[in-house]
């Protein structure tokens, strides 16, 4: 057994217990593949990450990301928690502007912007319209009429994510998927908030395959923004998504084009500290 610095914040919100959790084990090189995976499906949170010396020049500090299903290439809300964690903990970027960090997509940049954390978004993986029977078998999961569904998209970054627009925040709100009918796929829904919200979008994450939703998802919202600002159902060049609403979550994802990228924000904050053995 060996004892581990751990961390568990909550990312994309400013106040404890409003985002989404991330537990984080600090300096996790020697710790088999197996012991990583036990203490992912311990915690049962949606993720767990793992702080490791990077193996790329480029990065300063490398994270595997674990869920309690298995292990995933990227993932939105551990890249802010896990950067948060790594610099309370002492870690020091090479460059003063930027963390860069190494996962199974490759290497992901992290800035500062103001009070919070964001990520530069990876490219997609996936894109163009859903296929016929995909959109059927959203829209009866989600008991919907096919005409209840704007505009649809493949938009996966690395998780595998699908995307619908509704026409309101209202009708997001309103949805409880079958979950056996989604099953396997990994689907986001956003719809406009009236104006004078603090968000333009309200956002939801179902996991088909897991059965559950996901309270505050970086990934999904990164793939969201890219599609939106790219098809012009944005106004301007930034814009906050609400998530967890639902799930009596109050997460809030600040997007924002910069350039030809998409950069992903939001506060993070330390709710435990500690040590785990393993």
């Amino acid at each position: 057994m060996s004892r581990h610095r751990f961390s568990q914040v909550d990312v994309f919100s400013a106040d404890a217990l409003g985002g989404n959790p991330l537990a984080v084990v600090h300096a996790a090189e020697g710790l088999s593949e197996a012991r990583l995976a036990a203490l992912a499906r311990w915690t049962n949170l949606s993720e767990t990450v793992f702080l490791l010396p990077p193996t790329d020049p480029g990065a300063d500090y490398c994270v595997r990301i674990f869920t309690p299903g298995g292990e995933l290439p990227f993932a939105g809300h551990p890249t802010l928690g896990a950067c948060h964690a790594w610099l309370a903990a002492g870690g020091t970027p090479r460059r003063p502007d930027v963390v860069v960090q190494q996962c199974g997509v490759g290497l992901v940049r992290v800035r500062r912007d103001g009070p919070r954390l964001e990520f530069a978004a990876p490219p997609l993986r996936r894109s163009g319209a859903l296929e016929p029977d995909v959109l059927a078998k959203i829209a009866r999961a989600l008991a919907l009429q096919p005409s209840d569904i704007v505009q649809h998209q493949w938009v996966d970054n690395g998780p595998g994510w699908c995307a619908v627009m509704l026409g309101s925040a209202r009708q997001v709100l309103s949805l409880k998927p079958d979950w056996t009918a989604l099953d396997p796929l990994k689907l986001g829904v956003v719809g406009p908030h009236e104006a004078g919200h603090d968000a333009a979008f309200e956002v939801r994450a179902f996991i088909g395959d897991g059965g559950y939703e996901d309270p505050v998802t970086g990934s999904l919202n990164a793939s969201l923004a890219q599609w939106l600002f790219a098809a012009g159902l944005v106004t301007g060049a930034a814009y906050v998504a609400a998530q967890g609403t639902a799930l009596q979550r109050a997460g809030r994802v600040h997007l924002r084009k910069d350039g030809g990228e998409v950069w992903v924000g939001g506060n993070v904050v330390n709710v435990i500290q500690g040590e785990v053995e393993l």
